[in-house]
Parts: structure tokens; sequence; C-alpha cells
């Protein structure tokens, strides 16, 4: 393949150039050699580990995880046990993340089923219990403290 400009590298990855910048400027991508006209010359190389990166990104890994990643990939000495450790540690968080949404999501759901959506908004459940819990919170917490108590 022969090299491109980073606008063909942006399309080519599906990223917008200023992707492509900040990449470098993270460490991801290595910013390339210069034309005399000043032009960057990216090759085949730079289209396939922007891929990578976007795919990474998806799947829910981190720039700085990424990064590990892209290491690993480049380390010859690399096994892909090492690969797999921070795959399960990935879905172990994504596990939590997603057991958190669902805790949020059936707080809501009950919250809601409290709110016939007539009247005032100042009177709603849901409003009252925002509030509510918060007194609650700041009187628990106070208490812990040994605040509020006479």
């Amino acid at each position: 393949m022969r090299a491109i400009t980073i606008g063909q590298l942006a399309k080519a990855a599906g990223v917008g150039v200023e992707t492509v910048r900040f990449y470098e400027r993270k460490g991801l991508l290595d910013a390339p050699p210069r034309k005399e006209s000043g032009y960057r010359q990216y090759d085949a190389d730079a289209v396939e580990r922007l891929k990578f990166i976007r795919r990474a990104q998806l799947v829910g890994f981190t720039l700085k995880e990424i990064q590990d990643l892209l290491a690993l990939r480049d380390d010859p000495d690399a096994r892909r046990a090492d690969v797999r450790e921070r795959a399960a540690a990935k879905v172990a968080d994504i596990d939590a993340k997603v057991r958190d949404l669902l805790a949020m999501r059936a707080s809501l759901t009950t919250l809601l089923a409290t709110c016939e959506g007539d009247g005032p908004a100042s009177d709603c459940p849901i409003i009252t219990a925002f509030r509510d819990e918060g007194r609650n919170e700041h009187t628990e917490r106070s208490c812990e403290h040994g605040e509020g108590e006479d």
C-alpha cells in the first residue's frame, strides 16, 4: 500500500482526523514521517492499528487498556494468557456495571410505579423520594459522625 495522508487514514479507519491526532498524542499511534511538503505519510499498519483501537473501544476497553493490549501484541514474548487475563478482567468490569445498571433500573422502576402522572411536579412521588432520600442520607451521615444528636 502506498503512503496515505492523515485524511485518507482517518477515512479508511472510520475516525476523524482529530481522533488520529489524539491517538498520536496519547501514544497509541506513532507519529509518521513527513514528506518535504510537511504532510504526514501513513502506511497500512496505521490503518490496521486504528481499526484495532476502535474495535477494542467498542467492547469496552479504555485507551490505557488498549495501549496495554497493543504492547502485548507487539511483544514477541507476550503470551495469549496475558491477553486473556485482560479480557477476563474487562468482562468482570462489564458484569459489575451491568449489576449496577440493573439495580438503578429496579429503583427507578419502583419509583415510577408510585407516580400517576397527575398533579404538580413539586408533589411528584419521584421528586419527593429524591428529596427525602437526600434528607435520610444526610441524617444517617450526621448520626454516624455524632452530628444532629441531642
